[in-house]
C-alpha cells in the first residue's frame, strides 16, 4: 500500500481507504456483524489506515463497528466521521447548530469508543451553512474542547467545495470523483492542492456501476438507495450512480470494458484512474465482503494507466459529460 500526505497535518494515509457506508444502511439488507468485522480487519491487513463513516450510517451501526480497530493494531489509524443529517428540516439545517452538533459529536465519541475524533466532517450541508462563519466557529470550539482533532466538509458539488475551502481551518473536502464525475479536474483539484486541502474521493465506483457487475437486468431491493433514490427523492441524486442516467452509464461501462487491461478488472481500473490524479489524497471505496477489500487494496501497487487516460476521457466526454458536468 502506498501512502499520501493528508493536508498539512503530518498524517500519512493509505491512498485506498475504506468507505463504511455499506456497514450501516441504504444498500439493501444490512451485512452481518461477522462480515463487517471481516471487512474491517481485512482492510487493516492490507495496509488501509483511513476509515470513513457517519453518524447516520445505520444510525451509528457503522461507527460502532469501528470502535475497536485502534485497539487491535499497533499502526496509526485515522477514523473520520460526519454529522449534521440526523435532523430533518430545510437541508437538515438544524443539525449544524451548536446544541445538536455537540450532542451528535458526543454520540459519535461514544459509538467510536474514543475521547477525540480524528476528523469530523460536516455532512453535505446547504450552501447557507457552508458560507456561514458560525458553522466553523462551532467546529473550532469543538477542537478547543478536545472533542475533535480536525475538521473538513463533505459536499454535493464543486461550488460547495470552493466555498468551504475559503475557511482556514478546513483540512479536507470529500467529494464525488470518479470516471463518471470529472468536473473537479477543471479547477477544484488545483485549488485544493494549492491550499493544502486533502481531497477524499467518495463514490469512486459510482454506486457499483463502475464495477462492471451491474446490468440492465439487475434489480435493487426497496431498501437500497439505488432503487428509492434513483430520482433524488431522498437526497441529492448525485450520490446515486453519481447522478448518471442508468442506461447511459451501462453503455459507457461497455465502452470502458473494451479497454481494460488483462491485469485489471473494471473496478480496479476505475480506482487507478482516481489515483492517477496526484491532487487526490485517497479514494474510499466501500465493500460488502473481504474479497472486495483485497481487490481494491491491490490497486495502490498496480501499474499506472497513463496510456488509457485519453481513452477514458473521450468516453466520458461523449456519453456522460453532457448530462452531469454542468450539474455538480
Amino acid at each position: 500500500m502506498k501512502y499520501r500526505e493528508f493536508s498539512d497535518l503530518g498524517w500519512r494515509v493509505s491512498e485506498i481507504g475504506l468507505g463504511c457506508w455499506q456497514l450501516g444502511w441504504c444498500w439493501g439488507d444490512p451485512i452481518s456483524d461477522q462480515d463487517a468485522k471481516d471487512i474491517i480487519f481485512s482492510a487493516l491487513d492490507k495496509g488501509v489506515n483511513f476509515f470513513d463513516t457517519s453518524d447516520t450510517y445505520g444510525d451509528g451501526r457503522s461507527e460502532r463497528f469501528l470502535s475497536n480497530i485502534k485497539k487491535n493494531t499497533k499502526e496509526k489509524i485515522y477514523i473520520s466521521t460526519k454529522l449534521g443529517r440526523r435532523t430533518r428540516g430545510t437541508k437538515y439545517s438544524k443539525g449544524y447548530k451548536h446544541e445538536p452538533m455537540e450532542e451528535f459529536i458526543d454520540r459519535s465519541l461514544k459509538n467510536l469508543d474514543t475521547d477525540c475524533i480524528d476528523l469530523l466532517q460536516l455532512h453535505c450541508p446547504s450552501e447557507q451553512i457552508l458560507s456561514d462563519p458560525e458553522s466553523y466557529e462551532l467546529l473550532d470550539n469543538m477542537v478547543k474542547k478536545g472533542k475533535i482533532s480536525h475538521y473538513g466538509v463533505s459536499v454535493w458539488n464543486i461550488s460547495d467545495a470552493m466555498e468551504a475551502i475559503k475557511f482556514k481551518n478546513v483540512k479536507s473536502i470529500q467529494i464525488v470523483f470518479n470516471i463518471f464525475r470529472q468536473k473537479p479536474i477543471d479547477e477544484f483539484l488545483k485549488k485544493a492542492k494549492k491550499n493544502k486541502i486533502a481531497v477524499i474521493a467518495r463514490g469512486p465506483l459510482a454506486s457499483g456501476l463502475l464495477s462492471g457487475k451491474i446490468t440492465k437486468e439487475t434489480i435493487f431491493p426497496k431498501n437500497d438507495h439505488r432503487n428509492y433514490n434513483i430520482d433524488g427523492n431522498e437526497w441529492d441524486v448525485g450520490d446515486t450512480f453519481s447522478g448518471v442516467n442508468f442506461e447511459k452509464g451501462l453503455i459507457a461501462v461497455e465502452r470502458l470494458r473494451k479497454i481494460v487491461p488483462s491485469y485489471y478488472d473494471l473496478s480496479q481500473l476505475a480506482l487507478k484512474w482516481i489515483l492517477q490524479h496526484d491532487e487526490i489524497t485517497l479514494a474510499i471505496p466501500g465493500a460488502v465482503n473481504k474479497f472486495q477489500v483485497e481487490a481494491n487494496s491491490k490497486v495502490s501497487e498496480m501499474k499506472n494507466i497513463d496510456d488509457l487516460m485519453k481513452n477514458i476521457r473521450e468516453i466520458y466526454d461523449e456519453i456522460i459529460k453532457p448530462d452531469v458536468h454542468h450539474r455538480w
